[in-house]
């Protein structure tokens, strides 16, 4: 009789779980013991797995959130960077796209795990309250943003500043290789990733101020296009390609003031990012710390430098001409400064110089070198000369300053004879004491301004110096007439107070026909030099002021020669 086998165990038949089966189709035999867990509690094995993938969503989700700029600013010491970002010409660019350098996935993952450690420092308040980032430039240079940056040339900036990328990025400067941030800060107030001009100021300007004034890297129009348009300075306008194509006149003759500040570097600003003995030892090793800050971790330049500024000022006050001179010898030349001013004398209107107002300072005409007597043999001095008339102006200005100057050296002289007259009859009979106390107040003024005129060049200020001596010959000439003096000179048909040397030292070199021989009023033709034939002065039908300003005093002064029928 044939021997029965034993029958299977009754589990074997029943019907097996999803997670079996699908281990079976693996090859992978499970038994019920080994596999009771899942067999019994299905529904627990799919909350796990619900919960693995509910986690590995959150954590995909957060991943994509923690690289919009939302999330940055929910960290509050990052406010100022988001707000400057989100104010920029970027703000349409994720933070991420310029912080990660274009790379394969794995390496954004270990950048990921970068940031995660940020974070945790933030929850755990071991964070530093200044965050600090580099930007790479692949990250400026990728495709889709300024991939085509080196490849446009000269480029003009929205203030009309020149500028080239090229040289700046595939070329070092003063030894070190410039970063795309050198240039482009990533942080200014209100602005983010734009142009940092003290970056620019310091490179160009910084030690490139010599003796004579200004001489920036590049040069002035390696930056700045010559202006096109005229430029009123008071009643003149100037208009630049005029003195540039003469060829011998520098910018700095009229911008010596354009840059101001030396661009050191203090000790203490080290510390505000470096406490480490052993870095701060390193403080005088200039090509180390270049390359250390500006080539390997893309240190703007300011966080170290001071600010050179750069750009023209309004200056009044004489002592705003800039001259080197003035490190050493300080108050040596303040007479010609307020001559040039239009300012020092007593009892007139202050009347600047049209070239002060043109901003043209001492370097522009005091050219000529001279070896200081009994000096080193490298000290030197320069004094004015008319090499600098001609090379602004042309050749047929040379003589008009020694003309001038003579001719306000015979003013001079000629009214001091006439005042030292009036003081002697003052002593010898003396007006009332109420009048004599006004006449000496005023007297005391001329002598103040005869003084001022003759230890300055009237070169500096020649409208100025003629107002000056004018007021000095109306005063004098009024206390003689008072004193009775009838044998006193009549000083005022000299050309610097009666304001003919317009003509006599300019316009008739220059062939201007000024004044013209007609001139119109109210409509009738008036022969000018038959006025002047007669005698009379510029200054008793007009007001002298500077440059072009000469005004008709009106119809009355006609009248004290001319009856009203023959003015009609």
């Amino acid at each position: 009789m044939d021997e029965k086998k034993p029958s299977a165990p009754a589990e074997v038949n029943k019907p097996r779980s999803f997670v079996a089966r699908a281990l079976a189709f693996f090859g992978i035999e499970v038994s019920t013991e080994s596999f009771f867990l899942f067999s019994l509690r299905p529904r627990l094995l799919y909350f796990i797995l619900g919960f693995i993938l509910l986690g590995l969503a959150s954590l995909g989700g957060l991943t994509v959130y923690s690289t919009k700029p939302a999330f940055c600013n929910t960290c509050h010491i990052m406010a100022p960077y988001y707000n400057a970002w989100n104010t920029s010409s970027h703000n349409f660019v994720s933070c991420v796209d310029c912080h990660y350098p274009p790379a394969p996935a794995g390496t954004h993952i270990w950048h990921k795990f970068q940031a995660l450690s940020q974070v945790v420092k933030y929850i755990t308040r071991t964070y530093s309250s200044r965050p600090y980032a580099e930007i790479p430039d692949e990250s400026c240079l990728r495709g889709g943003c300024h991939s085509t940056r080196l490849l446009q040339g000269r480029a003009v900036s929205s203030e009309g500043i020149l500028f080239n990328h090229q040289p700046h990025l595939e070329h070092e400067r003063y030894g070190q290789q410039l970063r795309c941030v050198s240039c482009h800060s990533q942080l200014v107030v209100g602005k983010h990733m734009e142009v940092t001009w003290d970056t620019c100021y310091l490179c160009h300007l910084k030690g490139h101020v010599g003796e004579r004034g200004l001489e920036p890297m590049g040069g002035c129009q390696g930056c700045h296009f010559v202006p096109e348009k005229e430029i009123g300075v008071g009643n003149i306008s100037i208009i630049h390609k005029d003195f540039i194509s003469f060829g011998k006149v520098d910018c700095q003759a009229c911008h010596r003031d354009a840059a101001s500040g030396e661009g050191e570097v203090d000790k203490d600003r080290c510390y505000v990012c470096h406490n480490q003995p052993e870095k701060l030892a390193r403080f005088g090793e200039t090509d180390f710390i270049h390359y250390n800050h500006v080539t390997l971790h893309n240190t703007a330049c300011f966080h170290c430098h001071r600010e050179i500024r750069h750009g023209l000022t309004i200056r009044k006050d004489p002592k705003m001409l800039i001259s080197e001179c003035g490190k050493c010898h300080s108050s040596t030349h303040d007479l010609q400064g307020q001559l040039y001013a239009g300012t020092g004398a007593l009892g007139v209107p202050e009347m600047p110089s049209p070239m002060f107002l043109a901003r043209v300072d001492c370097v522009g005409c005091h050219l000529q070198r001279e070896q200081l007597a009994n000096a080193l043999s490298h000290a030197a001095t320069y004094t004015g000369s008319e090499i600098g008339c001609s090379n602004c102006h042309g050749d047929e200005y040379l003589g008009m300053v020694p003309g001038a100057q003579a001719m306000v050296d015979e003013t001079v002289q000629k009214l001091s004879v006439k005042l030292t007259a009036v003081n002697q009859a003052m002593k010898q009979n003396p007006p009332a004491p109420d009048l004599a106390a006004k006449m000496r107040e005023k007297l005391d003024e001329t002598s103040h301004n005869l003084e001022f005129i003759s230890s300055t060049r009237s070169a500096h200020n020649i409208y100025y110096a003629s107002e000056s001596l004018n007021y000095a010959d109306v005063i004098i000439s009024a206390a003689a007439n008072r004193l009775g003096l009838k044998d006193a000179q009549n000083t005022s048909n000299l050309p610097i107070v009666s304001g003919g040397y317009c003509a006599a030292l300019c316009h008739n070199r220059l062939g201007v026909e000024v004044p013209p021989k007609m001139v119109n009023f109210n409509g009738k033709e008036i022969p000018h030099y038959k006025h002047i034939d007669a005698g009379l002065s510029c200054r008793m039908c007009h007001t002298f002021g500077a440059h072009k300003e000469v005004k008709f005093k009106g119809q009355e002064v006609c009248t004290k020669c001319h009856s009203e029928d023959q003015l009609k």
